[in-house]
């Protein structure tokens, strides 16, 4: 008769990072409303009681989620931005593009597509999620916009809307994967996806020659 395996043992201070991880990849497949905390106790091989010692409801555990995956990459680019000495088109690339690595190829990406669809049911996360993610993402991209406009390397158009039309297409990138890819034949390729996008900003950003010398 062959020896029951020992439990494994976990290190404490590996579990808040193991819950995090059950969390997030929960919360991307079952939504905020169906996931359970015993469910991401389960996930992450631990008790329901040993959740409650990090986490003392499921708001806090999704705010830990953004906390610790989402909000140090807002924070990366916002120092990328500070430091940025190049063309502002060269910013908006970079800070864009390492929005894409950092989040959009990791399961953070289902993070937008649950935020749409369950904001107004929980309007105090929708707030913690607008004013730490959405608000600082746009602020980035709005500075890089200025900038450009400032040194006649952008046209003049306005800055708030200009930002919609810049992270709509990523956005609904990150939904589409989520929700309606499924019903596609063959998968999109991201980053054909991404560098037409960046093509059709570059053209459209562009300040007409004609207008540069007025």
């Amino acid at each position: 008769m062959s020896a029951i395996p020992a439990p494994r043992k976990r290190r404490k201070e590996a579990r808040p990072s193991e819950l995090l991880e059950a969390a997030l990849h929960l919360f991307v497949e079952k939504g905020f409303t169906a996931t359970r905390l015993e469910d991401v106790a389960a996930r992450a091989g631990v008790s329901k009681g040993t959740l409650y010692l990090y986490y003392e409801n499921k708001d806090a555990l999704f705010k830990a989620v953004i906390q610790e995956g989402i909000i140090p990459v807002i924070a990366e680019n916002e120092a990328i931005a500070a430091k940025h000495s190049g063309c502002s088109f060269e910013l908006l690339e970079l800070l864009l593009q390492n929005w894409w690595t950092k989040i959009g190829q990791t399961a953070f990406a289902g993070i937008p597509k649950l935020m749409v669809a369950e904001a107004r049911n929980f309007p105090e996360l929708a707030r913690f999620y607008y004013e730490n993610v959405i608000s600082r993402g746009r602020a980035l991209v709005a500075g890089a916009l200025r900038r450009g406009m400032e040194s006649g390397e952008f046209r003049s158009m306005d800055v708030e809307t200009t930002v919609d039309v810049v992270i709509a297409p990523i956005l609904m990138l990150l939904i589409w994967r989520y929700s309606m890819s499924c019903c596609q034949s063959a998968e999109s390729d991201p980053q054909t996806y991404l560098r037409i996008h960046m093509d059709l900003l570059r053209q459209g950003l562009r300040k007409p020659e004609k207008e540069s010398r007025v």
